[in-house]
């Protein structure tokens, strides 16, 4: 029986281009055919489709979004208040103040703020004050960064460039040629890479684009040495910590490894599901956004602000950090267990907060989309990820990593049978960009 949320996609998909406004969350990504694709309503890692069916949100709760888990009771007071005293006016909401503080607070070295709605028009922001200050065009990037033109514009030149970076398939249509060598990819721990660039384009980079953070923890002073090359060569160092932000600690996770940026990336995390980004910085740095056009309505809305404050008080009074750490570490050593009981051989990473595994051997991606369609028979949205929240107990872990035992052992019996594909109910899951027809 072919569920409502699926009846509703198929119509989706001839009114909304892509099916849905994020490629994360489009339904092939998960479970082709089979997925709930919308949600009626939502608590903490409990989601109820349009057919009334509860799931246990054990994958991506809200792409990241929802540190806290959703709807917090604390942060929708804070929003609803705000909602009461109203949203928006010809005036400014004093809480964009208040939150530049705070922001301030938590990062020292940081002088002023700027904010957008989301990741990936902030990082535009964070380019395009870099290059207001420094007068140059290109940048040296590593990792996924979003949709803008100055990123995707790594794949004009090389339409695979972007493939090590998060984001295979990619084709940028739509982006300018003229903005050809304007991004240039290099690899987290290589350092070389980066010093190549900088050598080649010395004295033409307005910045130096990276995460903190993702799959491996920084390995021989590459951190410092990124700082060193962009002090040396004039270019804005901007750190992109809207996914591993507030996940390790309060704040962005550069400040555990002492690294200063001149600008750091905020969003997903400090909204809890509410619209918010800040784009925090040097002072020096920072004002050249006075010398480009940058500015939006509804960057003057109080919702976002509001949820922001709540959202970076309650993370710091509970330690946040703390409990999605300790919650994604019992996870991933449940995968390890479970899959070494079941005889299934599997890969397992990512930061803590940030969980993934991979199952190894033929027919892979079949495989990953077995277990979500074995996990979502037994009542949990899961994937190979799984991004902690505050709502996550260890109770819920009990429950999803016994489902996992048993899903564990279907599955590895089916990769010797060779029967993973057969048992299917609907194609195999994509696993990077994909045109939709």
């Amino acid at each position: 029986m072919i569920g409502t949320g699926q009846l509703l996609y198929k119509k989706a998909k001839t009114r909304i281009p892509g099916g849905t406004q994020l490629l994360s969350k489009r339904p092939e990504m998960f479970l082709p055919e089979q997925w709930p694709s919308y949600y009626s309503r939502v608590k903490g890692i409990e989601v109820w489709d349009l057919d009334g069916r509860k799931f246990l949100d054990m994958s991506y709760n809200g792409i990241g979004s929802c540190i806290l888990g959703a709807a917090d009771v604390d942060v929708d007071a804070a929003v609803k208040a705000a909602v009461e005293a109203g949203t928006m006016s010809t005036l400014n909401c004093p809480e964009e103040v208040e939150l530049a503080d705070l922001l301030c607070e938590l990062h020292p070295w940081a002088d002023m703020v700027r904010y957008a709605r989301c990741g990936g028009e902030a990082m535009g922001i964070a380019v395009r004050i870099a290059r207001a200050k420094t007068r140059r065009e290109k940048v040296a990037f590593c990792g996924y960064h979003g949709w803008h033109d100055w990123y995707l514009a790594a794949n004009l030149s090389d339409d695979s460039a972007l493939d090590s970076h998060m984001l295979p398939g990619l084709d940028p249509a739509g982006v300018p040629r003229s903005l050809q060598g304007t991004a240039l990819p290099f690899r987290y721990n290589q350092i070389e890479e980066l010093e190549t660039i900088v050598a080649k384009h010395r004295g033409e980079l307005a910045a130096i684009v990276m995460e903190p953070i993702r799959e491996h923890p920084p390995q021989d002073n590459f951190l410092e040495k990124v700082r060193q090359l962009a002090s040396d060569n004039g270019a804005v160092l901007i750190l992109d910590e809207v996914t591993a932000g507030f996940r390790l600690n309060s704040g962005g996770a550069h400040l555990l490894y002492n690294l200063i940026p001149d600008i750091a990336v905020f969003a997903k995390g400090i909204g809890n599901g509410y619209p918010m980004a800040a784009i925090i910085g040097r002072g020096e740095v920072m004002e050249a956004a006075q010398d480009s056009f940058i500015s939006s309505t509804y960057w003057t809305e109080r919702i976002g602000p509001v949820a922001a404050l709540a959202t970076i008080r309650k993370h710091r009074q509970y330690d946040v950090a703390s409990h999605l750490i300790r919650i994604g570490q019992l996870v991933k050593r449940g995968w390890q267990e479970t899959a070494e009981r079941a005889g299934l051989d599997v890969h397992v990473g990512g930061l803590d907060p940030l969980a993934h595994f991979g199952i190894q051997g033929d027919h892979t991606q079949a495989a990953h989309s077995l277990f979500t369609q074995l996990m979502l028979e037994r009542g949990f949205l899961a994937t190979k990820s799984f991004y902690a929240t505050l709502a996550h107990s260890e109770a819920n872990v009990a429950g999803y990593l016994a489902a996992t035992v048993e899903v564990f052992s279907i599955i590895a019996e089916a990769m010797k049978k060779n029967t993973v594909n057969s048992m299917l109910g609907g194609p195999v899951a994509h696993s990077g960009f994909h045109r939709l027809t």
